[in-house]
């Protein structure tokens, strides 16, 4: 429950910032700006959207990556490879 809010939020700021900085940019091309129902019919929200996704997912890939790396490369944080939980008990 707490992450789909966190999630709601972040979209619904998303919509709200990219609605006024794609309004700004009209402006200053002297074009009329758009209402938000819009602005969500426009191709800029969806474009925006995907963008900020992609560096999302593109983070996380790199973190999980990375992780892995360590782990298999025998960092003292992390336990072995093939050792169970019940093993190590951690």
């Amino acid at each position: 429950m707490e992450r789909g809010a966190v999630a709601c939020s972040r979209l619904g700021g998303q919509v709200l910032t990219g609605w006024h900085d794609y309004n700004d940019e009209l402006e200053q091309l002297k074009l009329p700006a758009l209402t938000l129902g819009q602005y969500l019919g426009s191709g800029h929200f969806p474009e925006a959207t995907f963008e900020s996704w992609e560096s999302e997912f593109l983070q996380m890939g790199l973190y999980v990556g990375l992780t892995i790396w360590l782990r298999q490369k025998g960092s003292p944080e992390s336990k072995p490879v093939d050792a169970s939980h019940d093993e190590t008990g951690k």
